[in-house]
């Protein structure tokens, strides 16, 4: 049976291949769509991990201002809000076994260096930052204890910062000022990757823009005042604690740990108005909620693909009984019974399953490499290039199982869709297949 099979499929190759065609197409879009999937959940999964799954962000905010003007006239003012040092010492005294509690004090205005000048994303913090937000220090060296205590007049830049203010030169060693305050660079961090992705989104900055130094030096040199110099007018903020990190003991504590937290700032801070928590464990478990149920759409898309081949085969297999009708006839004649004929149309289809199946494989797999590959090429076209952001990525991630349900499903509906044509091929009168022209 399985000769007589493949010996029909060989006669007629063309017909065949088209006829596989529904499952190659929906077998390689069942695994490119998935890989595509899985790569941007990892993508984004390992951007949240970066902020650390431990970690819990208590972050001073602006609250909500009423009669900001008069008139139609921008006025200057000074608002006081967000975390106070107090605060950072009732969750210091309340959370002992926490393997790290590391506060975040934001200065300045400006950074100058030569003629280059930015906008200040500077923090004072302590050496312990480094590993609670699992940063990496690319040249020199991160803050020290001895920063600490001697309140030096140092700094640690992030990447981006450090390739705008120094383009052309080494920054170690270098000096800039932050509003009136001279420093040093003694350290460059590497770059973060989470300058436009769910990490970004969660700390509401770029942090390749951050500049790090010694808390004591922020808190002794320039105080509590941040001052936003615009055209006419001034807007300070006056901040004791602008974010602090809590790192608690193990992930099945996290949430534990964020509920007393909220507990404890309700005292001071009773609506919450200018205080935010940021739990990037909770975040991390809804992006995975998110993924798999966007998966599981792209998976569904891919497998009505496969069952419109289904389709196809069992259309093709339907008149290849009518065109095989007096060979069944013959067949019949010669000695064969209903389950010879319904097994070699079996055969065939659930070969026909299987080649489409391991064609949909090879195409799936080399689809997906070639969209990654090709998809940070898409900028540098002339026509589409201004269409889409330069650093446009789609990373993919080829997983085992969506070959193994793709090939399984193939073979299936193989067989599924030819057991009708089958069927109805053994059901054939002999004697009218034999006079069947």
């Amino acid at each position: 049976m399985v000769r007589l099979g493949l010996t029909s499929l060989r006669l007629h190759v063309l017909r065949s291949i088209l006829t596989a065609l529904g499952i190659i197409i929906g077998v390689a879009a069942v695994i490119t769509m998935v890989s595509v999937g899985e790569g941007t959940k990892r993508q984004a999964l390992a951007q949240l991990e970066r902020l650390g799954a431990k970690n819990i962000i208590v972050r001073s905010h602006k609250p909500p201002e009423t009669q900001q003007s008069q008139g139609g006239q921008r006025r200057s003012f000074v608002s006081r809000f967000g975390i106070t040092r107090d605060d950072l010492k009732l969750l210091q005294d309340n959370f002992p076994a926490a393997e790290a509690i590391v506060p975040l004090k934001e200065v300045g205005g400006q950074i100058h260096r030569e003629s280059r000048r930015k906008v200040s994303q500077t923090f004072g913090t302590t050496p312990e930052l480094v590993k609670v937000a699992n940063l990496q220090v690319a040249r020199g060296r991160y803050l020290t204890n001895e920063d600490l205590q001697e309140t030096a007049m140092v700094c640690v830049l992030g990447f981006q910062v450090a390739r705008d203010l120094f383009p052309y030169e080494e920054p170690l060693g270098a000096t800039l000022r932050i509003d009136q305050q001279v420093l040093r660079v003694v350290g460059v961090m590497a770059p973060v990757g989470l300058a436009g992705g769910a990490g970004a989104a969660l700390v509401g900055r770029d942090l390749g823009l951050d500049v790090h130094i010694p808390i004591t030096t922020a808190i002794n040199v320039f105080g509590d005042q941040v001052i936003r110099r615009e055209s006419g007018s001034f807007q300070a903020s006056e901040v004791q604690v602008s974010e602090i990190y809590i790192s608690a003991p193990s992930r099945d504590t996290v949430l534990e740990y964020a509920a007393l937290i909220e507990r404890i700032l309700r005292i001071k801070h009773p609506e919450m108005q200018d205080v935010g928590m940021h739990v990037p464990y909770e975040l991390l478990q809804n992006a995975r909620r998110s993924a798999l149920t966007a998966q599981a759409a792209l998976v569904f898309v891919a497998v009505i693909s496969l069952i419109v081949g289904g389709i196809g085969i069992m259309n093709i297999m339907l008149a290849s009984v009518t065109e095989r009708t007096r060979e069944i006839g013959i067949r019949r004649a010669l000695g064969a019974t209903r389950r010879h004929v319904v097994a070699q149309f079996l055969v065939e289809t659930c070969v026909l399953g299987c080649i489409g199946g391991l064609l949909g494989v090879a195409l799936g797999i080399g689809f997906s490499v070639f969209v990654e590959w090709f998809t940070p090429i898409i900028p540098t076209l002339p026509a589409v290039g201004r269409l889409v952001s330069a650093d446009i990525t789609l990373p993919t991630y080829i997983t085992g199982w969506s070959i193994v349900v793709a090939f399984a499903v193939a073979t299936l509906t193989g067989l599924i869709f030819g057991l009708y044509p089958a069927m109805r091929a053994a059901e054939q009168d002999p004697i009218v297949a034999l006079r069947h022209d």
